[in-house]
């Protein structure tokens, strides 16, 4: 008899719900316990953590998190600034169940909209499907070398240059620097950024699963990618880089030493997230030889009457956007947060 009960941060049931991870296949680093604790204490979002139980076995997972706002609106989503959620399940038996208490749970919150930021579609006939984004991953080859000759000619090329550009690299816990590049880098894009205890948080949450590489030149940090580990997988999720990268094409080095330095700890697995179709980002991934593999992220429309759109690409954020780009960078940190909390 299948069982589906709430998971509100019992130690007992997180270690029973992260082994259970650890070992579906359709698990990812973003259905782990410890996201609940980075919305519940980093952005004050109510947690909604659903399993499936057969007995005192876990047979399934699905992380919701209920985000209010009365600019952005009421949603329950799996996961928030996660690229991959919903459910992780031994059986299709399984995944309906719990998707089928995720959709009540939504009427039950008067909540506009369900998202559930699936890899893999889910033929549940009440979901709708919106696909706008894609995610890149790659194998890694045996030896840097190898690694390097997979690359695409042109962005191998650049790889190159970046290797004789005096560069180097570090790799710690310095969720500082990675921040402070990152928040940037974002406003230079018109995006506004997380909090920086977010970054902190991830690291202390995360612990060994978390850390940071950050590029140097000429003593000074110009790159930083805040990396996740799961399995055989590295997930290069946050990086940023000054304006000087794009010349020193440290970016690209970063990357590229990423790969290396995870081959060489026993990773087998590069993942590169996701990116919105034909984006800047896109087209950057592809150039490396990834191909593109479509996200399915299906929604249940409860008070909405229409499909979310909280694109950059959308025309109406498109003043406020070039508005954001100007900001002063302090003053980009400080308003931020209050914005991005509901932007992930």
């Amino acid at each position: 008899m299948i069982e589906v009960k709430r998971f509100a941060g019992d130690p007992r049931v997180a270690a029973d719900w992260d082994s259970y991870v650890e070992g579906c296949e359709s698990a990812s680093f973003f259905h782990l316990s410890g996201w609940l604790k980075v919305n519940e204490q980093v952005y004050g979002h109510k947690g909604h953590y659903l399993y499936a139980s057969d007995g005192q076995r876990i047979v399934g997972v699905l992380p919701l998190v209920e985000q209010k706002s009365r600019l952005f609106g009421h949603a329950l989503v799996s996961t928030p600034f996660c690229v991959y959620g919903g459910v992780a399940a031994d059986t299709n038996e399984v995944q309906v169940a719990l998707e089928d208490a995720a959709i009540a749970l939504a009427e039950q919150l008067g909540v506009g909209y369900l998202e559930l930021r699936n890899k893999v579609a889910s033929s549940h006939p009440k979901l709708v499907e919106k696909c706008a984004h894609s995610f890149f991953a790659w194998p890694l080859a045996d030896t840097p070398e190898a690694i390097l000759a997979g690359v695409k000619k042109k962005q191998r090329a650049v790889i190159r240059h970046s290797l004789n550009a005096n560069l180097s690299f570090r790799v710690d816990g310095d969720t500082r620097t990675a921040y402070d590049i990152y928040s940037e880098s974002v406003r230079n894009l018109g995006t506004p950024v997380f909090p920086s205890k977010y970054f902190q948080a991830l690291k202390a949450i995360f612990t060994e699963r978390c850390d940071v590489l950050t590029v140097e030149h000429q003593g000074k940090a110009v790159s930083s990618v805040l990396n996740f580990y799961f399995r055989d997988q590295v997930l290069p999720y946050y990086g940023g880089g000054l304006p000087q990268a794009r010349d020193l094409k440290s970016n690209d080095f970063m990357y590229y030493q990423l790969m290396c330095l995870a081959q060489q700890r026993g990773y087998g697995y590069y993942d590169f997230g996701r990116s919105k179709d034909d984006s800047g980002a896109y087209q950057y991934k592809k150039h490396w030889g990834m191909e593109p593999v479509p996200l399915h992220y299906q929604f249940y429309l409860v008070k909405a009457a229409e499909l979310p759109n909280l694109s950059p690409n959308n025309p109406k954020y498109q003043f406020f956007i070039k508005a954001w780009q100007k900001l002063p960078l302090w003053l980009s940190r400080a308003l931020g947060p209050m914005l991005s909390k509901y932007l992930g």
